[in-house]
């Protein structure tokens, strides 16, 4: 039995991978014009910023200014404002879940807050809003899992969490909830449900429509001691 659902805030709620990644591919180009860097774009998925950043500078044996990230992260800011949309029937799926939600994220607690007023979604979930700013080590780490847990006072193991990324998953499962897999967001890669699979992965759901069932399954004790 669960007490709580955990959603991560970005390709879980919002579409706002997709934008995040087109802006920083663009500002990567523009600063090195002699490097194309699409065929390894795929590498941020699940990633902050300044660890991708970070792999980049010793993949390619370049120097990113300083600067940079902070400018990235206006770009990014700006074009949520222009274009940032709900993942398609999520505030429905919420809806039928019987469980308060709560939001758990690798973004700045301004960000999700901006991110959920948006697309409608603030009320949903009120004040129960994380971020990996409050804690010492962000995804994949489970600090901010186990954060939230204890700002809301419930067992780890009550908790279930929906996310989209390996790194988020594994945050997840580390902080001891179980999880399901959302793979419907833009930025998802073709055949990413099968690499989680792969990784042992079993629950997971293309639309948002499929979660309430799913989650119903989880309330009636179906999940047994798979944690995802």
């Amino acid at each position: 039995m669960f007490d709580h659902l955990i959603c991560d805030c970005d390709g879980v709620l919002v579409d706002s991978e997709v934008i995040a990644d087109r802006v920083l591919l663009r500002a990567l180009s523009a600063q090195f014009p002699s490097i194309d860097f699409a065929p390894v774009a795929h590498l941020a998925f699940g990633q902050r910023t300044s660890v991708f950043l970070a792999d980049l500078e010793t993949r390619f044996d370049i120097e990113i200014p300083e600067g940079f990230i902070a400018g990235v992260e206006r770009e990014i800011d700006c074009e949520f404002k222009r274009s940032l949309a709900p993942i398609a029937g999520v505030r429905d799926a919420l809806a039928r879940v019987p469980l308060p939600a709560a939001v758990v994220s690798n973004s700045r607690l301004t960000r999700i807050a901006a991110s959920l007023s948006r697309v409608g979604l603030t009320d949903v979930f009120g004040p129960r809003v994380f971020s990996a700013e409050q804690v010492a080590r962000p995804k994949p780490h489970p600090d901010v899992y186990l954060h939230a847990a204890r700002e809301l006072g419930i067992s780890p193991g009550r908790c279930l969490v929906v996310e989209d990324s390996v790194t988020g998953l594994t945050a997840a499962r580390a902080a001891g909830m179980k999880t399901i897999a959302f793979v419907g967001a833009s930025h998802v890669p073709k055949g990413y449900a099968q690499v989680l699979r792969n990784l042992g992965i079993t629950r997971i759901v293309e639309q948002m429509e499929q979660l309430p069932a799913l989650i119903a399954a989880g309330l009636r004790g179906e999940f047994g001691q798979l944690q995802s």
